[in-house]
């Protein structure tokens, strides 16, 4: 179509709107045309085979996926009552129902705490993968798999997984602690 425009203004010598075409023979801007069309050809078809190499080869082995499903989280908890006495030092956590497989808080500073699902990103449709606050303090653990995460920012420790832990947000106004999603 912009062939043919064009073409018909150089035989005819014309303009439009003070543009003039006659700067290019038919047979340049046939070659223009030709050629424009063959790399966008190439290109959408190079883009095809990319995508579907991508596909064949993240299809090995057991496939991780890339996030716990998501589930309403919206938990008040007051973290100076008995409930959650473990709470109330730095270093100190708790499990709560809720989220996908449950939620690990933990006390990081005086005035700030973590959250994250208990669901591994490894396996998270595992029934029995849960994750597990370590002995040490500083890590937790997948019960199925093994892999190990870093309790501060939920990062992998020791693999299989290579996803971090799910985390969910946290504010915590003095007394009570709000974890939502």
């Amino acid at each position: 179509m912009l062939g043919v425009f064009l073409s018909n203004k150089i035989l005819k010598g014309g303009s439009n709107n003070n543009i003039t075409f006659a700067a290019l023979s038919t047979s340049q801007i046939g070659f223009i045309l030709f050629y424009t069309m063959r790399i966008i050809k190439i290109l959408g078809l190079g883009l095809i085979i990319a995508f579907l190499l991508s596909s064949a080869w993240s299809c090995n082995g057991k496939v991780e996926h890339d996030a716990i499903p998501e589930v309403a989280v919206n938990a008040y908890i007051d973290v100076n009552s008995t409930m959650y006495i473990e709470l109330n030092t730095i270093g100190g956590w708790v499990y709560l129902t809720g989220g996908y497989r449950g939620i690990l808080v933990y006390r990081v500073a005086v005035d700030e705490f973590v959250a994250y699902d208990r669901g591994c990103p490894f396996d998270p449709f595992e029934a029995t993968s849960r994750i597990t606050m370590d002995p040490s303090g500083i890590t937790c653990t997948d019960s199925l798999c093994g892999s190990q995460f870093g309790i501060l920012d939920g990062s992998v420790i020791n693999g299989p997984a290579t996803i971090p832990l799910k985390r969910y947000y946290t504010y915590y106004d003095g007394n009570i602690l709000t974890i939502n999603n």
